[in-house]
């Protein structure tokens, strides 16, 4: 178990797609203790973690929401499109900077536990936009994929300023 780096925008690893996992083995096992170690740092303060932010390309999120919880190869299906909401969003990878951004404010998640139970239920509100987020990572995409070319500006100058 070990706290990882979180890798940072311009990494090449966070835009590739993340493979399923096929077994939770002993491999999976120590990824997973090491995300937890991550996501409890309190320099963090994260909601949320996928194992691309610490280098490894495998469908494995950590969601810190009350408590901590692992899902593996989680599945989201937006269950009403129409209904966004904006709020703030950020991003370890981005320096913790983050805007304001719509996304769906209800979800349908279908993931692995750690016991290997599938399991699915709804999310809402800031839940489902972790969720979005995070799933967002496993798929090669930043949230500052969804803003238009002057908020993007924006956010990069913020960013060039931290790194």
């Amino acid at each position: 178990m070990a706290v990882k780096t979180i890798r940072k925008i311009g990494d090449p690893v966070l835009r590739k797609i993340s493979e399923k996992v096929e077994k939770i083995d002993k491999e999976i096992s120590r990824l997973i203790k090491d995300m937890i170690d991550t996501i409890n740092l309190d320099e963090y303060n994260a909601v949320g973690l996928a194992a691309v932010q610490i280098g490894v390309l495998k469908r494995v999120i950590a969601i810190n929401w009350g408590k901590i919880e692992v899902y593996i190869n989680p599945e989201i299906k937006i269950i009403d499109k129409e209904e966004e909401e904006e709020q703030h969003e950020g991003c370890l990878s981005l320096y913790s900077i983050g805007c304001m951004l719509k996304r769906p404010r209800k979800v349908q998640i279908t993931a692995i536990t750690l016991k290997a139970e599938r399991i699915t239920f709804e999310a809402e509100g800031m839940l489902a936009r972790i969720f979005l987020h995070e799933v967002d990572h496993l798929n090669g995409k930043l949230f500052i994929d969804y803003l238009d070319k002057e908020a993007k500006r924006e956010l990069m100058v913020k960013i060039s300023e931290k790194s």
